[in-house]
């Protein structure tokens, strides 16, 4: 026993053998984009006795050290180190990789140090590059450097990667202050292909932290650590396929994680290995991965997948068949242990052989989608990182204005804005000559009007056959209705702005509203006005645009509409002339081979299939509530049914003044009277008494103008004087008013004002108990309809 003691106190439990020192810390990505700044959790800080903004140095592979100033950061992991992309480079080292990190004790405040830029990043600039770049960047900011380091500059609308040449008194490592002399003159210094910054990195990517851990687990770990699949005895995966709307960065995706774990990458562009000889395209792809085997670890990159390896069904072309087969034995003849990934990007995965899909061969579909709010704001910063932002930019603003966009549109919508600004100093910008001064450089700002006009002229491209927006009407816009308002406010809004309180009370929100009443009540309006309050997409459909006469389009077309609104959500999606497409089934005979029952049944399936997490509302505005199936008004569809009546005095008062908002209104014009005189009129026919009034205004002062220039022909002289004093502004006045009341018409009439009142009563009777349900009360034993009815014809068979 005391032996077996001795043995197990001499053996090395797994825990102490696995114990990492404490100053060795695993390479985490950083938040920031400091090249001199490391982030440290507190905790290992105070066990390492670093404070906050000390100077530490980190030893990483090949010998390779350099100096960091060491900040706090609470969600860094305590056995970690945060560290941007220079930093990594200048160490040589990678996510996950180890670095050590060590007091520095022996860093001094600089007299002098010389920067040299590389000669690939200053190509084009001219001028004094000390001023441009270099003292913005080490003003104030106590930065330490190492000889031998590069760190890179963004400003003037480019980023400029310098070198540490020398420091003097000479040392390896210094702090420059701000009295230290900063110089830079000589040749540029040439690259060593080890010191590549500018190829892309995790940090280059935004708005898929998600999807970006999930490829890492997949890639990173069997590619850089297969000894941890072989001691667990699992197989690492093979494949990944990417799919998602064009431009959400699944290409890019592929050469980061190429890049970041510095495996080899080879990108097959799927139409590129297709050739008219029989089987020559087949020993293309066999090739392709014969020389990703041989450099080893790689990943093997497929963009278009859907191109070379269709659904073998679906195909009439042999050769596509044969590659499909090829793909799919040379993914089965791929070694466990080959440290090969294979890569497939796609915005079709539909259409993929389904043989594919399947564990051994893609064993994890990741969908890249368009980004939400907090990823927009991400993308925006990456793109605008080497632009120079004017106080007044805001890019939350930007991002919250950009629904539907994805990284493409996103870059296309910051390049638009540097080309505003291009434009506003072509002036200064000499185009003969190659160069460009890097003062002008600097001097170039981006402001939120160049933003403003680049969003005016870019559309999201994922929603590009979809005319989706979010309209500009507000609560303001709409007269009256407040009741409406506020119950639009509990159904729409809530859910969006406030989505935390239904999961605390366990319910999940109304999935949709249909609006009815008589014609030019608002219901669009309406409609328009919720999405722009809770800052949602906005996408209209006119019922009859989704009929075809092709069997089986109509449902696709409905499909592809909501498959639209979940991409961009949240969405309201607003169904106009409901009636048309939501008629009560099995009434019509012959309709194009009943296309409209087919549509119906489409829209309540795909509106029951909404998932819950994406939010989207389905509106309808129909003035033939009585002709829509049942069906569709059940709760749980569009369980909110909200009458919109004619406009009372007060709603009439205020629908003028919201139509003459931005129109010149003479004194004399009493917009009270206007409203007691229109009883029973609509908002629509309001709108037309305003237009025209407008029109008559128009009219008189066109007349005048004329008027005015037939008597300045004739006596020149006198007019110049009496046209000045006799000029009355233009304005709409009473009078204009008062001849546009006479063809004032109403569009709705008593009967039908009847009608839609008699519905909304019956809809009210129909539904629950009215003042009756108290919990106290018992019920009373009656009989439901259904068995009454049995008996009575029971009795009557008797």
């Amino acid at each position: 026993m005391a032996d077996d003691a001795a043995a197990a106190s001499s053996c090395p439990t797994p825990t102490a053998t696995k114990k990492r020192a404490a100053n060795r810390l695993v390479v985490e990505e950083a938040t920031t984009d400091e090249n001199s700044v490391c982030n440290l959790h507190p905790a290992t800080m105070e066990e390492l006795s670093i404070f906050s903004g000390d100077i530490i140095l980190l030893k990483g592979k090949r010998r390779r050290d350099t100096i960091c100033m060491a900040m706090p950061d609470e969600e860094c992991g305590e056995n970690k180190i945060r560290i941007n992309k220079v930093v990594r480079s200048n160490l040589r080292v990678r996510l996950a990789d180890v670095v050590s990190v060590h007091q520095c004790h022996d860093a001094r405040y600089g007299a002098a140090v010389h920067f040299l830029p590389l000669d690939d990043t200053v190509e084009g600039i001219t001028g004094d590059l000390v001023q441009a770049y270099l003292k913005p960047y080490f003003d104030d900011a106590y930065r330490p450097v190492r000889k031998g380091d590069l760190f890179l500059v963004r400003g003037g609308m480019r980023s400029v990667d310098f070198k540490v040449v020398d420091i003097k008194p000479a040392a390896e490592y210094c702090i420059v202050a701000n009295d230290t002399e900063i110089v830079c003159e000589g040749e540029p210094v040439k690259r060593e292909d080890e010191e590549r910054l500018d190829d892309v990195g995790y940090d280059d990517v935004g708005g898929m932290r998600k999807q970006l851990a999930q490829i890492r687990e997949l890639v990173e770990l069997p590619l850089r650590h297969p000894q941890l699949f072989k001691s667990i005895g699992v197989k690492p995966p093979k494949g990944i396929l990417l799919y998602g709307p064009p431009g959400s960065g699944k290409t890019l995706i592929a050469r980061v994680v190429a890049n970041e774990t510095g495996a080899f990458f080879f990108c097959i562009n799927g139409p590129e290995i297709m050739s008219k000889m029989a089987g020559e395209s087949e020993s293309n792809l066999r090739k392709a991965f014969e020389e990703a085997e041989k450099n080893a670890p790689s990943i093997v990159f497929i963009d278009e997948i859907d191109s070379i390896a269709p659904n073998r069904d679906k195909t009439h072309g042999e050769v596509e068949r044969r590659i499909v087969s090829q793909l799919l034995t040379l993914m089965d003849g791929l070694k466990a242990r080959a440290h090969v990934i294979v890569m497939g990007a796609t915005n079709r995965p539909n259409s993929i052989d389904p043989a594919l899909r399947r564990f051994g061969r893609f064993d994890r579909e990741i969908d890249i989608g368009v980004p939400d709010e907090v990823g927009r704001l991400e993308v925006l910063r990456v793109h605008t990182r080497n632009m120079k932002l004017t106080e007044d930019v805001d890019l939350e603003v930007v991002a919250k204005d950009t629904h539907g966009y994805v990284g493409a549109d996103l870059a296309a919508l910051c390049t638009e804005a540097a080309l505003q600004c291009i434009r506003e100093k072509m002036d200064v910008i000499d185009l003969d000559d190659e160069t460009i001064d890097a003062e002008i450089l600097n001097s170039m700002a981006i402001t939120n009007d160049h933003l403003k006009t680049a969003l005016a002229g870019t559309n999201p491209s994922a929603l590009r056959e979809t005319m989706v927006e979010v309209p500009n009407v507000s609560w303001a816009d709409i007269g009256g209705l407040e009741g409406v308002k506020r119950e639009l406010q509990e159904t729409v809004q809530y859910p969006v702005e406030h989505p935390d309180k239904f999961e605390m009370f366990g319910m999940s929100p109304s999935k949709g509203v249909l609006f009815y009443g008589p014609p030019g009540c608002g219901k669009t309006l309406l409609a328009k006005a919720i999405a722009n309050e809770c800052q949602a997409n906005f996408i209209s459909v006119k019922g009859p645009e989704l009929l075809t006469k092709w069997f089986g389009e109509s449902e696709a077309n409905v499909r592809d509409i909501f498959d639209k609104a979940r991409q961009s959500a949240p969405c309201v999606l607003f169904f106009d002339e409901l009636d048309s497409i939501a008629t009560q089934r099995g009434g019509s005979v012959g309709d194009a081979g009943g296309a409209g029952d087919r549509v119906l049944n489409q829209m309540l399936t795909e509106m029951d299939g909404m998932n819950a997490k994406k939010t989207v509302f389905v509106i309808g505005a129909t003035n033939r509530p009585d002709i829509i199936d049942p069906a569709m008004l059940r709760p749980g569809r569009l369980d909110q049914l909200i009458y919109i009546p004619l406009p009372d005095e007060a709603s009439r008062h205020q629908i003028f003044k919201a139509c003459l908002r931005k129109s010149p209104v003479a004194k004399d014009v009493d917009l009270g009277a206007l409203a007691k005189f229109t009883a029973g009129f609509s908002g629509a026919d309001i709108t037309e008494i305003c237009q025209r009034a407008c029109k008559y205004a128009i009219r008189e002062d066109i007349e005048k103008e004329i008027e005015r220039e037939r008597q300045a022909k004739e006596r020149p002289d006198d007019m110049a004087v009496d046209g000045a004093e006799d000029e009355e502004p233009a304005q709409i006045k009473a009078v204009h008013f008062e001849e546009s009341m006479r063809f004032a018409r109403r569009s709705v009439s008593d009967a039908d004002v009847r009608k839609y009142q008699a519905f909304a009563q019956t809809l009210q009777q129909s539904r629950g108990f009215g003042s009756e349900f108290r919990f106290s009360k018992q019920p009373q034993a009656a009989e439901p309809a259904a068995t009454a009815n049995a008996d009575a014809e029971d009795d009557l068979y008797d």
